[in-house]
């Protein structure tokens, strides 16, 4: 049934950021490459769940085990809700750029994984290794321009979101800690709050802060230990981005301080988030109980 999970919601409202983007900010989006990341994201899940799955019932066979078949049905949401994000964020000029970008984002998580979770999110995964490898990619930051009404269509959507996943408190801590330092450096300049608003109004610095430094797959089980790793990551956009001009330095930081999710996980275990019951998770092999 349609809604019955919050990825649900997550891919619609991508879907019309995607269609809004277009139509009312003259994006020189080209479909093919939409059409690129979502194929190849749907099939790269698909093939990387059926190799895990093989790989899991050798180790498995011992114990006289079988492991469930991955339903391709069940892993449809998580290569979807990638796919647009590349195709919201990333810009490039050849088809193959996008195709490496989403096989990268979509093997993220079947290798970069402790136990059954991964730390990279794909989308960012697979953004930060076509700008380091490929010659013609390139993030665009400004994208959304500064109307503050695409900043309200941003929020309500999200909230929704987060209320149902409950991670409002990632979100809260990085736009507040980030603002908290951009203030204090707009009034250490003695520059005018025009100048503060200007850095703040961005539709894709909350884009990012709604929809991917909130991913409940990738970022830490616990709730101080969420709040830590998105003060981290608000320092080092910060840093970044005004003392190596990095206008893309939301995604390095994700990006450099992803790992961390694991040794936080390690300090502070708490239960680990999962999809509405009844819903299989994103690996298609599920854990083996003795």
């Amino acid at each position: 049934m349609l809604f019955k999970d919050t990825r649900d919601y997550q891919i619609l409202f991508l879907s019309l950021f995607l269609i809004l983007g277009i139509g009312t900010r003259d994006w020189t989006l080209r479909p093919e490459l939409i059409c690129v990341a979502i194929i190849t994201c749907l099939f790269g899940q698909w093939i990387m769940g059926i190799g895990q799955w093989a790989w899991n019932q050798q180790l498995f066979i011992q114990n006289q085990e079988l492991l469930t078949k991955p339903q391709f049905s069940t892993s449809v949401r998580s290569a979807l809700i990638t796919s647009l994000g590349l195709s919201l964020l990333l810009r490039a000029d050849h088809w193959t750029t996008m195709m490496l970008a989403a096989i990268c984002a979509i093997a993220s998580k079947f290798i970069f994984k402790i136990g059954d979770k991964h730390f990279f999110n794909p989308a960012n995964f697979g953004i930060i290794c076509v700008l380091v490898i490929t010659p013609d990619a390139w993030v665009s930051p400004g994208q959304w321009g500064e109307d503050w009404w695409y900043c309200m269509i941003f929020a309500g959507c999200g909230g929704m979101v987060l209320k149902r996943v409950g991670r409002w408190d990632t979100t809260a801590t990085f736009l507040a800690a980030y603002a908290l330092l951009e203030a204090l450096r707009n009034l250490w300049l003695g520059w005018t709050w025009d100048v503060y608003y200007h850095r703040l109004m961005s539709g894709s610095l909350l884009l990012f802060a709604l929809f991917m430094v909130t991913d409940p797959r990738s970022i830490p089980n616990a709730r101080i230990g969420r709040i830590m790793w998105a003060l981290f990551i608000a320092i080092f956009t910060f840093v970044l981005r005004n003392y190596f001009y990095l206008s893309t330095a939301v995604f390095w930081s994700l990006f450099a301080l992803a790992p961390m999710t694991v040794l936080i996980d390690k300090l502070l275990p708490a239960a680990r988030f999962e999809w509405e019951k009844g819903e299989i998770l994103l690996s298609p092999t599920p854990e083996i109980t003795n």
